[in-house]
């Protein structure tokens, strides 16, 4: 690596997790991130409201990736933040939940230190964390979980599959809890693989939205997952929640009455 190029420019660059969407889950270092940059790079789903947080004088950029969506190419975004470090800007590339959980932080980090930049992270509350927490329950409890998995439902084009019928009887061995990032397009494929190692009782919560105002859940079971996102029209941006910790939601709505255990 060229260390001597990252002394022709006087810019920095700070990836700064989001979080889920809710602007009262930002970190305190996070928001002083976002309030002193010149330049902030955002991610789709990004909140208006923590965006409005920038200096009325920051240049704002949207780079949103979606999947099934049009894109910005990974390698454009990269190029921005390299360009703008160059001329000497404050950069801070806004990302959704956790700038290194499925959020190709890593992917960026690496192109910025090869061309002799170095770079700040500030984390985020990943919405695989926010989202079961809104609705009551913990990703672990000891009675429940002894740990927890978080996984892709989208795997990197060209790259094999995820085994979830392997994975499926690791869970249930060792009693983990899934949390299924970016898993609705191919919900159903999932749910056949882990109907393999997990019963089809085992509770399910699938959020989406999670932390913002329009947050939708359903609380349903393995055998039944793919007809409840249908049933309920559930969508992306969505985590689905697989585990016997979900048993405390269920049994909430159960208790308040919600029959299509949804909400």
């Amino acid at each position: 690596m060229n260390r001597s190029s990252s002394s022709l420019s006087a810019g920095r660059c700070t990836l700064v997790g989001a979080g889920p969407g809710d602007p009262e889950l930002l970190t305190l270092k996070a928001l002083k991130a976002i309030q002193a940059a010149s330049v902030l790079l955002v991610d789709d789903l990004v909140s208006d409201a923590i965006v409005a947080h920038a200096s009325p004088t920051a240049r704002i950029v949207y780079v949103g990736k979606r999947g099934g969506c049009k894109s910005t190419p990974q390698a454009f975004i990269e190029k921005l933040m390299l360009q703008a470090v160059q001329e000497g800007e404050n950069v801070v590339r806004l990302k959704g939940g956790d700038p290194f959980i499925f959020g190709r932080g890593g992917e960026e980090v690496e192109h910025l230190r090869a061309a002799g930049v170095e770079v700040d992270v500030i984390n985020g509350i990943t919405a695989g964390l926010a989202g079961l927490t809104s609705l009551g329950a913990p990703l672990t409890h000891r009675s429940h979980a002894r740990g927890v998995v978080f996984i892709t439902g989208h795997a990197k084009p060209g790259a094999d599959d995820t085994d979830w019928a392997q994975l499926a009887a690791t869970a249930h061995s060792l009693r983990l809890t899934l949390v299924i990032y970016m898993g609705m397009r191919g919900a159903a494929d999932i749910q056949r693989g882990l109907l393999q190692g997990l019963a089809p009782s085992t509770p399910v919560a699938v959020i989406q939205n999670a932390s913002l105002a329009q947050q939708r859940h359903a609380v349903t079971t393995l055998g039944a997952l793919q007809s409840t996102i249908e049933a309920q029209k559930l969508a992306s941006p969505s985590v689905i929640v697989v585990g016997d910790v979900v048993q405390g939601v269920a049994a909430w709505a159960a208790e308040a009455g919600q029959v299509q255990q949804v909400a």
